[in-house]
């Protein structure tokens, strides 16, 4: 690709030259292409994953920057949200991400409609559409099984797919601005990457299906009293208060941790209490012998070790 000065280079040779007047639609032709690229250049990627500087070390913050369609998710951004999984994945660094959105009032209005639509402007098939949903579906599991804890900063709107996004991270800090909501229902659909599975464990089955079937959006502070979000805060400091618990994450043992996040989301997964509670003892064991717990431990009985005051 070029580089935008090179661009403007051509652009501003192509317009200043004396042509004939015969040329002079193609020489505005010519200017607005460049005029087109170099706008095309100048948009910001719409994911962008970087990780914090000391002494934050540890916390990555993905961020969402489509601020054309308050962050909708297309195709580009479905594959994009991939690779940067990818990337965590590879990361042995990493201890905390932060899921947030670089666009006033909007954390992620959900799936980009304009997909359904092909380039010769008719409707998706049916299959074509399964393929998106299913496509974004897994996704959103693949983030959901990132060993690390994810935290979602919620400031606006978290509708449909960006709802989803949010349901498979670990923690939600709202903004008291935000609002949630799964709307697919209105198209005669059903929220189809996650939603239904995921809403229930974390709200209930029975308000789960009231947000469902009718549709409704509701306030931070309701998605707290419901166990939706887990915390409510003025609006514009929700990533602080993200910030604030990442921190603390990372303040302990980054293998506790990871074993933390596997004995709950695979124990939630069984049916029956004792099959839960081996999978908490095998989480456990793998625990005991770490360089981690011995560092811990060793820190533990450092500050306990009592001072000698001379007297």
């Amino acid at each position: 690709m070029r580089n935008p000065r090179g661009l403007l280079a051509i652009s501003g040779y192509l317009a200043g030259r004396h042509a004939p007047a015969a040329s002079q639609s193609i020489t505005s032709h010519h200017s607005l292409f460049f005029a087109r690229a170099l706008q095309i250049l100048a948009q910001p990627e719409p994911v962008r994953l970087q990780k914090l500087a000391a002494p934050d070390s540890g916390i990555l913050e993905l961020r969402l920057e489509r601020p054309e369609v308050k962050n909708a998710i297309n195709w580009d951004v479905m594959g994009r949200l991939r690779s940067a999984i990818q990337k965590i994945q590879a990361d042995a660094t990493a201890k905390v991400v932060l899921v947030a959105s670089s666009v006033p009032g909007a954390f992620c209005a959900g799936a980009d409609l304009k997909v359904w639509i092909c380039s010769e402007r008719r409707l998706m098939s049916s299959s074509e559409v399964g393929e998106y949903a299913g496509s974004l579906r897994s996704t959103f599991s693949s983030f959901e099984a990132l060993p690390i804890p994810t935290i979602a900063v919620i400031e606006g709107a978290a509708l449909g797919g960006g709802l989803e996004l949010a349901l498979s991270c670990d923690l939600r800090i709202c903004g008291e601005n935000a609002e949630l909501g799964l709307p697919e229902t209105g198209l005669a659909i059903i929220p189809g990457a996650g939603g239904t599975q995921r809403l229930p464990r974390i709200v209930g089955v029975s308000r789960a299906k009231e947000l469902i079937f009718t549709g409704r959006r509701c306030d931070a502070a309701e998605a707290v009293r419901m166990g939706l979000a887990n915390y409510c805060v003025p609006a514009g400091e929700a990533y602080q208060k993200a910030l604030d618990i990442a921190r603390e994450i990372t303040q302990k043992g980054p293998l506790g941790i990871r074993m933390a996040k596997k004995a709950i989301n695979q124990g939630m997964e069984v049916s029956d209490m004792p099959s839960a509670l081996a999978v908490e003892g095998e989480c456990y064991d793998q625990l005991l012998h770490t360089q981690d717990r011995l560092e811990a431990l060793a820190a533990f009985a450092e500050k306990r070790k009592p001072v000698y005051t001379g007297k």
